[in-house]
């Protein structure tokens, strides 16, 4: 699974990166943003699906395969 971030629909919340921070960062501004290239380690994936699940802006998509 990878994560990507919508930069067009992101809004600043934050919440990504408060309830998966292995996963997300913020920028100079305080956007979200995919930390490496968004690959989710198989014992981080519950955070990906929550952290997604928990965006106001719906601006995080999880991409599943290889």
């Amino acid at each position: 699974m990878k994560v990507q971030i919508d930069s067009g629909r992101c809004q600043g919340h934050g919440r990504c990166y408060d309830l998966a921070p292995g996963l997300f960062g913020d920028d100079d501004e305080g956007f979200g943003t995919v930390l490496g290239d968004g690959t989710v380690p198989p014992d981080e994936a519950e955070d990906a699906r929550r952290a997604a699940a928990n965006c106001p802006e719906r601006a995080i998509d999880l991409v599943e395969g290889d």
